[in-house]
C-alpha cells in the first residue's frame, strides 16, 4: 500500500512529478505521458480533451496543436487551463493549474521537423475542430497536398507548442479505504507552500 506524506515528498513540485512520471513509465502504464487538458471559453465554459505531454522542466508543460483548434482559441480569449494526469496501475493522480501561453517559434520548429512524415501532414491539412464534408474529402486534402509538397514543408504558422506555466499541483495517492493522500502545492511570493488535502 502505497503512501504520499509531507516529510518524504520533494520540495519541489516539478521534480516530485519527474520522479511520479518516471515510476509511471518504468512500470509500463500505457500512455503515461498522456493527459486530460482543460481550457475555458471567454464565455466561461470549460471543454477537456487527452493530449500527450511532451516535455517538462522549470519553465512548463509543454504540448503541441493547431492554434486554431477550439483549445487554440480557447487560450487565446482565457490563457487560465489545467491538466490532469492518471496512472491507475499506480493509483496516482496529478492536478495541475496555471497560466498558457505560445512557446518560442523555434521550440515549434524543431519539433515540428522530428515529427513523422504523416503526421507532418495531417498537421498541415487538417483544420482541426471545423465541421468537415466528410472523412474521404479529409483524404483528398491530404493527397492534394502531398502532390504538391511532398516531404518538403515548414511548420504551418497555424501549428504550433504551448506551455502551461503552473501555480498550482495536487498529488494524489489512492490508499486504502478511500482515506487517500493529497499533497498539494501552491505557489506564493515566488514560494512553493505545500499542504495536505482532505481525502
Amino acid at each position: 500500500n502505497k503512501e504520499l506524506l509531507e516529510s518524504k515528498v520533494d520540495k519541489n513540485p516539478f521534480r516530485q512529478f519527474a520522479i511520479w512520471l518516471q515510476e509511471a513509465l518504468e512500470s509500463k502504464t500505457p500512455d503515461a505521458n498522456a493527459m486530460c487538458l482543460s481550457t475555458v471559453s471567454k464565455s466561461g465554459k470549460p471543454s477537456s480533451r487527452i493530449l500527450l505531454l511532451k516535455e517538462c522542466d522549470e519553465s512548463g508543460f509543454y504540448f503541441f496543436t493547431n492554434y486554431n483548434s477550439k483549445k487554440g482559441k480557447e487560450i487565446a480569449c482565457n490563457p487560465h487551463g489545467s491538466m490532469v494526469f492518471f496512472w491507475a496501475e499506480l493509483e496516482r493522480q496529478v492536478r495541475i493549474e496555471g497560466k498558457i501561453e505560445k512557446i518560442e517559434s523555434n521550440k515549434s520548429d524543431e519539433y515540428f521537423s522530428e515529427r513523422p512524415l504523416g503526421s507532418r501532414i495531417a498537421a498541415a491539412v487538417s483544420p482541426q475542430s471545423e465541421k468537415l464534408k466528410s472523412r474521404e474529402h479529409l483524404h483528398q486534402l491530404i493527397e492534394q497536398f502531398t502532390r504538391e509538397y511532398g516531404n518538403k514543408m515548414n511548420r504551418p504558422e497555424y501549428w504550433g507548442g504551448y506551455r502551461l506555466i503552473p501555480d498550482y499541483f495536487e498529488f494524489w495517492q489512492g490508499r486504502k479505504n478511500r482515506l487517500n493522500d493529497r499533497i498539494e502545492y501552491q505557489l506564493s511570493k515566488n514560494k512553493w507552500q505545500i499542504g495536505r488535502l482532505a481525502p
